[in-house]
């Protein structure tokens, strides 16, 4: 048996690793000079291989199509990820939120280890090679890169839409659709998001802050965490997350609102500024504020409160403070995007899973054609969940092709 891995992501590497373990002639094509590009700068360069929790907690944390992945990650786990890198020589450590990293801090230790096992594995890795075409044959397929060359069997692991500068252009997509399967449209999530209004306060970091998306008066999210103004809008964890749980809504029928003191009702808020503004009762207004906010963010709220910097402390009136307390407590940001999609983190859409077989990863429509990773039409939440997504099912593609192809 002949088998091509298009791709070499981890859910690629991984699956070409299972293959060739079972004693099959396993060929990855990798259109890059290396492989692994976007692993490399994942996690900022430190490579968030995973997250160190249960196979139900995963599942909590998948946004698209969770049951779906639920015979992939119950066969290959978090602690089995953990075992396989620690077993190629990677030691790991657990951080907050159960982020599991390399020790060193370094995404090439891992892409090294994974290097290893292909080499290992007799895997034929080739680097810039980009397929072209793959054609159905009788008896398996025909791909197309710098030749023409015959395989009994494919697996598409060609990633998604985002950082199209380590080859995620979406070609998995267009070989699937030659294959007669549907797409459900690709969004960047994990992405900032884009504010019509200038507010000057790019740089500011907000540390447990709630930030909340409404839709009406339904709540489409609400999130405590941290928070970061950008030139054109906001990011940080909690407005990543946010994105892939509205990606697909119209953003003219969603408010936008940041909690600048969550673990105060308005009641307890409206004391606490009570007792500021008796300790600054002979200050002027904008000068009262520096004990509550940020500096940069003082102007802004003071805009929005409608009430005059140069008004004395001791004049406001108890009408003048509740509005103060509800621009603290609802602070609206105009959000009428995402970033651009190349910016995302992870791909939401992609080969429609309902065309794929759960427990193999094999298409329901063409024998023999497997698709795994962030193709597919799955993604979850930071925190090492997608990367666990990729192996999972590369794992299981690959365990299934060792033994039964």
């Amino acid at each position: 048996m002949k088998i091509a891995v298009i791709g070499g992501g981890p859910a690629g590497m991984l699956a070409a690793i299972e293959i060739a373990k079972a004693g099959k002639e396993v060929v990855l094509f990798e259109k890059n000079e290396k492989t692994g590009k976007k692993l490399f700068i994942t996690g900022k360069g430190r490579c968030n291989i995973t997250n160190n929790c249960t196979e139900e907690e995963f599942l909590k944390n998948v946004i698209s199509n969770p049951k779906f992945l639920y015979r992939a990650i119950y066969s290959f786990p978090c602690n089995a990820t953990m075992d396989f890198f620690e077993n190629l020589g990677v030691p790991l450590k657990t951080e907050r939120g159960n982020r599991v990293f390399p020790q060193s801090d370094k995404s090439s230790d891992i892409l090294k280890a994974l290097n290893r096992a292909l080499e290992k594995s007799k895997v034929k890795v080739r680097l810039n090679t980009e397929v072209k075409d793959i054609v159905k044959e009788e008896n398996g397929f025909t791909l197309l890169s710098t030749h023409k060359e015959n395989f009994d069997g494919v697996v598409i692991a060609t990633g998604g839409i985002t950082y199209t500068q380590t080859g995620s252009t979406g070609d998995g997509y267009k070989f699937a659709t030659e294959f007669g399967h549907t797409i459900v449209k690709p969004v960047g999530v994990l992405n900032a998001m884009i504010s019509s209004e200038k507010l000057n306060l790019a740089g500011l970091t907000l540390k447990n802050v709630l930030f909340k998306v409404l839709k009406g008066k339904k709540t489409l999210y609400a999130e405590q965490g941290e928070l970061l103004f950008t030139h054109n809008g906001i990011s940080g964890p909690v407005v990543l997350s946010a994105s892939s749980c509205i990606a697909r809504e119209n953003f003219k029928e969603l408010k936008f609102y940041i909690d600048l003191k969550p673990a105060l009702t308005n009641e307890v808020l409206d004391n606490r500024v009570l007792r500021d503004f008796e300790a600054n009762k002979n200050r002027d207004f904008g000068n009262s504020l520096n004990g509550l906010l940020p500096l940069s963010m003082i102007p802004v709220v003071i805009r929005r409160t409608g009430i005059s910097p140069n008004k004395k402390v001791n004049s406001i009136t108890k009408e003048e403070r509740a509005k103060l307390v509800d621009v603290l407590k609802n602070f609206e940001v105009k959000v009428v995007a995402l970033a651009d999609d190349n910016f995302g983190i992870i791909t939401q859409g992609g080969i429609n899973v309902k065309e794929i077989n759960p427990s193999n990863m094999m298409s329901k429509l063409v024998e023999n054609l497997f698709f795994v990773g962030e193709a597919l039409d799955v993604d979850a939440f930071t925190g090492g969940f997608n990367l666990q997504i990729a192996l999972s099912t590369g794992y299981l593609c690959g365990k299934y092709i060792g033994e039964n192809l």
